[in-house]
């Protein structure tokens, strides 16, 4: 089993960045973000949660949210999550350290909706993200990532 786990059919790919400035306020989409040490430079929760310095959430489930709620599509900037990834399956990756381009993440779990939801997808929207909300990661080393750089799994365990 343990083989099985450490296997992936290919690398997956960035594809957003959202940059959450302050409380509420718009994200920004930036096609390059700086990471250091404390999360991503320039978004407000940089440096205020190590476990959840950066979060994520998968490409592929955009059209299911946006089709529980009734919506014809889901901009990401709506879930506020600072990263989409497709192409590799994110809660995989929960309790696993990768790669997005050169930098290092090390999952530390799962990233549950809030009750922003509601504002953000409407009625049920917190219903609609649960199971779909990503993940949350830790940043392990910093440097520069960009849209289309690659997502691999660094096939090192995290201890539980």
């Amino acid at each position: 089993m343990k083989a099985l786990m450490r296997q992936y059919p290919r690398a997956g790919r960035l594809e957003w960045i959202g940059l959450r400035p302050a409380r509420r306020a718009p994200l920004t989409t930036p096609e390059t973000v700086t990471v250091d040490a404390h999360g991503l430079v320039g978004d407000r929760y940089a440096g205020r949660s190590g476990e959840r310095a950066v979060t994520l959430i998968q490409a592929e489930h955009l059209p299911v949210v946006a089709s529980l709620t009734g919506h014809d599509r889901v901009d990401p900037a709506l879930l506020r999550r600072n990263l989409v990834v497709s192409g590799i399956n994110l809660y995989a990756l929960r309790k696993a350290r990768f790669r997005i381009g050169d930098v290092l993440l090390e999952g530390t779990g799962v990233c549950d909706p809030c009750s922003f939801m509601e504002r953000s997808l409407g009625t049920g929207g917190y219903n609609a993200m649960r199971g779909h909300g990503g993940i949350t990661a830790r940043v392990l080393m910093g440097g520069e990532i960009a849209i289309g750089a690659p997502v691999n799994a660094a096939l090192e365990e995290v201890e539980a």
